[in-house]
Order: structure tokens, then sequence, then C-alpha cells
């Protein structure tokens, strides 16, 4: 760090020490029999200056030497006058080694230091490259869709029935899926640009039924819900953004036909929110990393944005995400909402987890 770099205090710091190991060992010279307190505050001093400003090797040696020489020679002095002994002198060695194993641990922990915050400029650039990547993604996205999908509804319209409309067909319906992912882009941009949340009291069983409600004609499923009693805390129009992409990722990975349950219910002081499937699971290796951004697995599959985003707003509530397999098959996903205040009660009689029993069908 230049001198420019330095505050005031610590620009006045070394000059400051210098003057004090300069007085104390004065005050060597002129107490005999004395000389051990200010021969200890001339090391003491020097490994707290070392401590807050630690200069370069070859200085640190240069300024040791002279801090040895000067103190030695003191001591030295008072044995010639017979004050103390020769043993005493035995101090400058061994102070001196004890400053260069202070000077080691310094130098250990500056490189350290210096790595982990080489590991987060990293990490920080990583994530700010992601983000302009999703960004513009999902703003270049748009265009190139819309007018695909302008010319593929051409075809399709103007050949009904023939073998180029079913293609059009085929075409238009990945068209949907990439809107969905240009959609689901934006959605993850505009969630880490701001945690900004508008907490309101949003009773759970409204929601859960709500979002059965708006699936059930899209995928036939069967769905469960078990009527609860948990309310919480939370931006309703997220929670619903989050509770839609574990719903999304459950009709994702089950059969036509299969069984999809929600629940929400009361532990410790947190509400949880859980979504369960009878789908195919998650691998082991799998499930540490199952809400990164962009992490796809070979058995899950997807684009790794949806459970991205549950875990952004989990995030920005305060709360936390989680996913297992099931003993019988299937998997698990919970948001964990923290309940500001007291506890939560006991659990009701239908306060239960999804995966508990059978769930009362919706």
């Amino acid at each position: 760090m230049s001198d420019t770099a330095l505050s005031p205090v610590n620009r006045w710091l070394f000059p400051g020490w210098v003057i004090f190991a300069v007085v104390n060992t004065a005050a060597m010279f002129a107490l005999p029999g004395q000389e051990t307190i200010p021969f200890h505050f001339v090391y003491i001093s020097i490994a707290l200056v070392y401590g807050l400003q630690p200069w370069p090797l070859g200085r640190t040696y240069i300024i040791l030497s002279l801090v040895a020489a000067t103190t030695g020679a003191a001591l030295a002095w008072h044995v010639k006058t017979g004050v103390i002994g020769w043993e005493e002198t035995a101090e400058i060695p061994l102070m001196a080694i004890l400053f260069l194993v202070m000077v080691w641990h310094v130098r250990r922990r500056v490189a350290a230091t210096r790595e982990a915050r080489r590991y987060a400029d990293s990490e920080h650039e990583m994530r700010e490259m992601q983000k302009r990547f999703v960004r513009f993604a999902s703003h270049e996205l748009r265009t190139p869709v819309t007018v695909g999908r302008g010319f593929a509804e051409l075809i399709r319209d103007a050949q009904p029935g023939t073998q180029a409309a079913q293609d059009a067909i085929v075409v238009l319906e990945e068209f949907d899926n990439l809107e969905r992912i240009a959609a689901r882009l934006l959605t993850l941009a505009r969630m880490d640009e701001s945690a900004t949340v508008r907490p309101s009291v949003v009773p759970l069983n409204p929601l859960l039924e709500r979002t059965v409600t708006r699936w059930r004609p899209t995928a036939n499923r069967d769905w469960r819900l078990r009527p609860t009693s948990a309310v919480v805390v939370a931006d309703r129009q997220r929670l619903e953004t989050a509770l839609d992409s574990l719903v999304e990722n459950a009709v994702r990975y089950t059969e036509e036909g299969g069984r999809i349950a929600l629940a929400a219910y009361p532990d410790e002081e947190s509400v949880v929110i859980e979504v369960c499937d009878d789908g195919p699971g998650i691998p082991d290796e799998e499930l540490p990393y199952i809400f990164e951004s962009f992490h796809s697995g070979s058995a899950r599959g997807g684009t790794g944005i949806g459970l991205a985003i549950v875990k952004t707003i989990m995030e920005a509530h305060g709360g936390a995400t989680s996913a297992e397999n099931l003993p019988g098959g299937g998997a698990s996903f919970r948001l964990w909402l923290p309940v500001p205040g007291p506890p939560p009660p006991a659990l009701a009689e239908q306060d239960e987890p999804c995966h508990q029993g059978v769930p009362a069908s919706a």
C-alpha cells in the first residue's frame, strides 16, 4: 500500500514508533538495573506496529537487526559495568526469534486474507457476468421468438391438416418453451437486482387452494391438498411465484396421473410450505446444488432457473429452501419462512407435512 493511500494515523504510525523506541533505548542506557522494562517496551511496540502495518520482509530484517543491535549494546554496557550478568543478554536472541515467529504468522494471515479477497472478487465478478447474461438473454430472446412464432402460425393456418401444419405446431410448442425460459430469465434478473419485499399477512390455505385451482386444468395429475391454518408475513406475489416454480417443477417430473401434494405447517420458529411429488426423485450427489442458478441435473433436467428463483425469493424473506427424496419414492421441496414474534402454535390436526400419510384430495 502506498503512503498516499494511508490514513493520517497509519502514516505517522512508524515514525511514532521510531521515536518511542529511541526514547526507551536511551532509557535502557540511563537506568542501570531497570533496563528490562524499556527493553520489553521496545519489543512489544515493534510487534504491535508490525501487526497493524506489516513491512516487506527485507525491511523487517533490517529493522529487527537495528533493534537487536541497539538494545544489545545497552545490555552489553550494563554487563561491562557489572550491573547485570551475561545471562541477561540471552533475552536478545530469544526476543528476536519470538518476533520472527510473530512475523511468520502475520504474513500467513495477510496471504490468507489476500487469497480470500481474490476469491471473493472473482465470485463477485462471476455473479455480475451472470446477471448481465441473464438480462441480455431475456431481452434478446423475445424478438426472434416473436418473429419465428408469427411465421410458424402462418404456415399452420395456411396448410391445415398437412404435415407442414403438424410440424408448425411442434415448432410453436418449442417457441412456447423458449418464451417460458425468457420469462424466467427476466424474473431471475429482477429478483437479483432488487431484494425488496412488501410483506403482508398471508393465510396459506387460500394461497395453496388458488395454486391447485390454477394448475389443475394445465396438468392431468392427482392433485392433493391438506388444509392448513398456517399464516405467514411475506410478499404475497413473490411467495406465489416461488410456489408456482415448485409446482411447475413437480409437474415436469411426474407422469400423467402422478400425484402432487401441497401442505403448510409450523416447525419450531418457522412455517414450512411443502410440495411433494411421486416422480423419479433427485440423485444424492445433486441435492446440495439443486437450488443453484443454472444447475441442471441429469435426472431432474430443466434449465435450473426456476429453483434458483425460489432460493432468491426465500433469501429475500430471510428464509431458506430444502429438498429431499422421500422414502416411498418422489421428492419433497420445502420453503422455510421465519415467523416474527412468539413461536408458532403446535401442529393442528390438519397441519401436517404432505409426505406424512395421504393428504386429502383437493
